[in-house]
């Protein structure tokens, strides 16, 4: 048995549309404390981790361990039916393999969608010491990642000990944004030695985008030429991505 409510339905739309920057279908492995999705790209350049505790949800109920393999796609058709103050009640028909998700304002809708007969690939955690450590805002992420994307397809950061540095560079011309310590938008920043990385805007700006309605703020960590990991801040559980440096 597995059910839940969250008394604003937008709030598991949001989710799920975070883990679309990266996936088509995942795998949820649920258990009675805590949901769980930890997903590659296919091409293995970028990995999703999610992680929601029970204390999210306005109820919550799982009686056993389980694994759902869901279409994300498929789920997000039915979310963006979403209305503006909707409850949303999601419960599994284990017998039937399927979903039903209810949404509840005015009046009352229910939606039923069958779940896949898929085994997620087992992704060890990221193991990496990383030298920058800069906590901002996801606006001015998300602002970054976007102007970037007008003059090229990677983006640079570089971080000193007075300031972080995200630019492009591209037949165009070039673009950068510094923030040091005195920014609003830079809220902390820890650098052990000077880094300095590129990485793909086509997973970047996915990602950003898709994350930014679940997240005000962000912390990026990164050294040279390692992959890059986002944490965005999520209520009662945590939102992450790594992605792969861009290596000329």
């Amino acid at each position: 048995m597995f059910r839940f409510r969250l008394s604003s339905a937008r709030a598991w739309r949001n989710v799920v549309t975070a883990i679309s920057a990266l996936v088509d279908e995942a795998v949820f492995n649920i258990d009675p404390e805590v949901l769980r999705v930890r997903a590659m790209d296919p091409s293995h350049v970028a990995m999703v981790d999610l992680e929601w505790r029970k204390e999210a949800f306005d109820e919550y109920a799982c009686d056993k361990p389980l694994s759902l393999g869901i279409n994300i796609n498929d789920m997000l058709k039915l979310l963006r039916r979403v209305g503006e103050d909707e409850v949303l009640d999601l419960y599994l028909d284990e017998a039937a393999a399927k979903l039903f998700l209810k949404f509840s304002g005015k009046y009352i809708r229910t939606f039923s969608m069958a779940t896949l007969d898929i085994t997620g690939e087992e992704i060890p955690a990221l193991k990496v010491t990383f030298n920058t450590k800069a906590r901002l805002t996801t606006k001015c992420l998300l602002q970054t990642v976007e102007d970037a994307a007008t003059i090229s397809d990677n983006i640079r950061f570089e971080a000193t000990q007075e300031k972080l540095t995200m630019g492009a560079q591209g037949d165009m011309g070039t673009f950068s944004v510094d923030l040091d310590r005195s920014s609003e938008a830079l809220l902390d920043l820890q650098v052990k030695e000077p880094s300095k990385a590129t990485f793909s805007l086509n997973f970047l700006s996915q990602i950003v985008k898709a994350a930014a309605p679940s997240s005000d703020i962000v912390t990026i960590e990164f050294s040279t030429n390692i992959p890059i990991k986002l944490s965005f801040e999520i209520p009662q559980g945590r939102l992450e991505y790594v992605v792969a440096p861009y290596i000329e």
